[in-house]
């Protein structure tokens, strides 16, 4: 049984459209997005054994992508339907996890930012089942 974090458990339990998981997830499709955007941080001494080290910041558009690629190599052709036993059926809804986040103080935002951002950003149909390709010298 994996380690269920408290703090991220409550956010979860205060907006129930979404699960644990999605919220999980999150960080996760971060800390895949800083990577892909060659953003991460070294972590920082203070920052050992916290729970939130120091990141740079990732935009809307970019976490979206973040997540997008993620999925695909996590869950495939599964990756909307896993979307779907989430809560989430759109990047909107990763707009509300993410500020559910920012609202508890686990991640920042800047002052520009806002829900708007996140929505429409990409149709999963599109995006996650007819985009999906496989890779041959990924499969070997």
């Amino acid at each position: 049984m994996a380690i269920m974090d408290a703090k991220l458990l409550e956010v979860a339990s205060k907006d129930a459209r979404y699960t644990y998981e999605a919220y999980d997830f999150i960080f996760k499709a971060l800390d895949h997005s800083q990577a892909l955007l060659g953003r991460r941080l070294a972590v920082k001494a203070a920052d050992e054994g916290s729970a939130n080290p120091s990141r740079q910041h990732v935009k809307s558009h970019e976490l979206l992508e973040g997540i997008r690629a993620l999925a695909l190599q996590e869950f495939g052709l599964m990756a909307r339907t896993v979307f779907h036993m989430w809560g989430v059926h759109a990047t909107e809804d990763f707009g509300h996890i993410v500020f559910n986040l920012v609202e508890a103080g686990l991640i920042n935002k800047t002052d520009d930012e806002t829900l708007a951002d996140f929505t429409g950003v990409f149709d999963f149909e599109e995006a996650l089942v007819r985009g999906y390709t496989i890779h041959l010298d990924e499969a070997r």
